[in-house]
């Protein structure tokens, strides 16, 4: 491999990755590295991937990010999960959202006790159970101390990169403007040596981290890393993107609204509303699709709507050679669960975990792939889960999501649960058992039996366990101020301030 120590990195390519990226090396590795990205204003990003899960604030974190600063200059707004519209069946609806709920014992989940609770006619509905969900039907929030409400963002993606590209420069990320025209390899190692520009000018590097969206310029197109389709388990195959006005005043969730043949996205910030389909071209026409969504908007229309093409999967290898692919460039999963950013932060934090400084080997590039791919796939199968699991067959598309075989992790896991209500978090896996447990019984899969753990309580003892649960949630919500009014006084935006 390269034993040449690493001391110059070059990213191809800007937007959320890009950015992200650079900020992350410079603040943290910054004083050891010569860093330099190539962008140029003449592509657009992608740049819809707006809302967030909670672990970008451990990031933020890292980053000595101030979280009134950033949510300002990126117009955002809280999250507390994501309302699935539709998706069960028509007219039905439910939040996945964060945080926890109801109280574990050690040998079951709480899922085990609600199912016993609901036996014996005593357990309201799941959600009730969990503060982030209660607070997020009510439109209400307030960061408290010891985290004590879980949430991440809505953000808007374009200022969100510009708010990084600042912190990036100013530890001295060296931004290059121009269109890469050429990559050069290396004839002994196949590594890639430099990018040379349309402009004539070649920028050399030790390691490169292609940042260049679904083109994937520099580990597809140069250096023909192989893809993973996974279109038969997750069809849709199309995106169109629109901005409107908000009539609204924001919540703090995620909407995600299920159509015959595809769902629609709402993601409110302090001054838009970003919306979206994603939708399978098999079953609409990108004509009918932008016609769909246009008639299910609120609000004036910002922008033109534009259709994004995509194809769900993932690159065989995410670092090869001297190359390693963050962002849409290393793959994508459609954007139901908002994991897009949170995969370019573990990327960047793998990449900061395993930096081959003093060269690079082997044995590094096989660990990262398989942390990365083992990652991803546990994030597949529950993206599957929501088209699978549900009693809709009145589409050609539901049918086929309803009927098709899933990859047998997947499958293990839907019959456990059915089977025996029993969930596992696998190790380093980013949805945990609540998460797995909400989309479950949400999409209409409930459990035939519970751990008997559950059957040793009394029925005076389960009416208080469960009671004191939704008590305290209830106290935590009823002491919140409304989404809005504690946006205005923590972060508000400069042009959504309340005139008074």
């Amino acid at each position: 491999m390269q034993a040449q120590p690493i001391k110059r990195v070059v990213i191809a390519g800007g937007g959320t990755a890009g950015w992200m990226c650079a900020a992350s090396l410079a603040k943290l590795m910054g004083k050891n590295l010569d860093i330099q990205l190539v962008e140029s204003d003449a592509i657009g990003t992608v740049g819809v991937g707006e809302a967030t899960i909670p672990p970008l604030l451990t990031l933020h974190k890292l980053l000595g990010i101030n979280e009134q600063e950033f949510m300002a200059a990126t117009q955002a707004t809280f999250k507390l999960g994501i309302e699935f519209e539709n998706w069960k069946t028509v007219g039905e609806k439910y939040i996945h959202s964060f945080g926890t709920t109801g109280q574990d014992h050690w040998a079951a989940g709480f899922q085990h006790f609600w199912l016993k609770g609901k036996q014996m006619g005593l357990a309201k509905d799941y959600g009730v159970y969990c503060a982030e969900l209660l607070a997020a039907q009510q439109n209400k929030f307030a960061v408290l101390p010891n985290m004590g409400l879980n949430y991440a963002f809505h953000l808007d993606a374009t200022r969100y990169a510009k708010f990084l590209r600042e912190m990036a420069e100013q530890h001295g990320t060296k931004r290059i403007e121009g269109k890469i025209d050429r990559v050069g390899l290396c004839h002994q190692s196949g590594f890639i040596k430099s990018l040379t520009l349309a402009s004539g000018q070649v920028i050399e590097g030790d390691l490169f981290i292609d940042c260049t969206g679904f083109r994937a310029l520099l580990i597809e197109e140069t250096l023909h890393t192989g893809y993973d389709d996974w279109t038969h388990w997750l069809p849709c195959d199309r995106a169109i993107a629109v901005q409107t006005t908000s009539v609204e005043e924001a919540r703090p969730y995620t909407r995600s609204i299920a159509h015959p043949s595809g769902w629609q996205w709402r993601i409110p910030l302090q001054h838009r509303v970003g919306n979206g389909l994603v939708y399978c071209s098999r079953y609409l026409n990108d004509e009918k699709a932008t016609q769909l969504l246009l008639n299910n908007i609120e609000g004036e229309v910002l922008t033109e709507p534009r259709v994004i093409k995509f194809r769900t999967g993932q690159r065989r290898s995410h670092w090869n050679k001297n190359c390693i692919a963050i962002g849409l460039s290393s793959g994508f999963i459609e954007p139901l669960e908002s994991t897009s950013i949170h995969l370019i932060q573990r990327g960047i934090v793998r990449l900061l975990q395993m930096f081959p400084a003093r060269g690079i080997v082997q044995a590094d590039i096989d660990e990262f792939n398989a942390q990365t791919q083992h990652e991803v796939l546990n994030i597949r199968d529950f993206i599957i889960l929501h088209y699978h699991v549900t009693q809709r067959e009145d589409s050609p598309f539901w049918r086929y999501c309803k009927n098709m075989p899933v990859p047998a992790s997947l499958k293990h896991r839907l019959a456990l649960f059915k089977e025996t209500g029993k969930v596992f978090k696998v190790p380093n896996e980013l949805f945990g058992e609540n998460s797995w447990v909400q989309v479950m019984l949400g999409q209409g899969l409930t459990p035939m039996q519970h751990h008997p753990v559950a059957d040793l309580m009394s029925e005076k003892e389960m009416e208080h366990f469960l009671s004191q649960i939704e008590q305290q949630n209830l106290r935590k919500v009823n002491q919140l101020p409304s989404h809005h009014d504690f946006l205005q006084h923590y972060c508000p935006a400069e042009n959504t301030r309340d005139p008074h």
